[in-house]
């Protein structure tokens, strides 16, 4: 339980939090059913990183004690967002377009946008010839400066191997000119194997989701405390897809299936 939102309880560690919000929930079960397509698709990807965001600026951000003048000619003082707060989200094209957007958008109403800076990776999964993903590999950046000091967040919404947010993280530890202050990843949905992935490959990584899907574990592990039994957690079929998960979520959402 945070100060400012509920969350799960689970065996995962103190840096996953996946939030307890039952309206939340709702939207993602129907944008993860087959017959939610555009434009519906994109208004329930933006509510539910409005929502995921806005949890995460509340527990992560610093914030200060400021003053403003009402209209009534009063001072209104209470603890606020502090506004020269600096932050990166990373788009990780292409699932993560739309969702690093939303982020920018929102940062940069509540923040001094001079100090909101959005950058673009591009990446692929990399499969063996069972298709089997085997890795992920960055094919084009396109960085606006560096990163000492900023909170950067990762706005991908399926977070299912691990891969492809660790290969990112790295690139940015060689690249990133500087130290960020924090490391944060907002995922819709993830699984435990990319829980164990990024704990191992990223343990000053935060992850802030909605849900764990871990649907092809046992039942009797199904029936435990979601991490009690995280070494028999499954939730990736062979060809590491989420279960039960939204599917292709990146063609999906581009309107690219075959």
């Amino acid at each position: 339980m945070s100060g400012f939102h509920r969350e799960i309880d689970h065996r995962y560690g103190s840096t996953v939090h996946v939030l307890d919000d039952p309206y939340m929930r709702t939207l993602l079960a129907e944008l993860c059913m087959p017959s939610t397509m555009q434009p519906r698709l994109n208004w329930l990807l933006q509510s539910l990183y409005d929502g995921l965001v806005r949890a995460c600026i509340n527990d992560c951000f610093p914030k200060k004690v400021r003053a403003v003048r009402t209209r009534m000619g009063a001072e209104y003082r209470a603890e606020m967002l502090d506004p020269i707060t600096e932050v990166v989200t990373v788009d990780i094209a292409r699932a993560g377009i739309k969702p690093s957007l939303v982020c920018f958008e929102l940062l940069s109403t509540v923040l001094d946008p001079s100090g909101v800076r959005q950058d673009h990776i591009i990446m692929n999964r990399t499969t063996d010839e069972a298709g089997a993903v085997t890795g992920a590999a960055i094919s084009g950046t396109k960085v606006g400066g560096p990163t000492e000091g900023k909170i950067l967040l990762f706005p991908d919404p399926m977070g299912a191997t691990g891969s492809s947010l660790s290969e990112v993280v790295r690139w940015y530890r060689e690249n990133g000119e500087g130290t960020p202050a924090r490391w944060i990843s907002l995922n819709l949905i993830v699984t435990p194997e990319f829980l164990r992935r990024v704990a191992a490959d990223a343990p000053e990584l935060e992850v802030y989701c909605w849900r764990v899907d871990r649907g092809l574990s046992p039942a009797d592990v199904l029936a435990a405390t979601p991490g009690e039994h995280w070494d028999r957690e499954k939730g990736l079929d062979a060809h590491d897809y989420i279960v039960p998960g939204a599917g292709g979520l990146g063609e999906v959402l581009n309107n690219a299936l075959r």
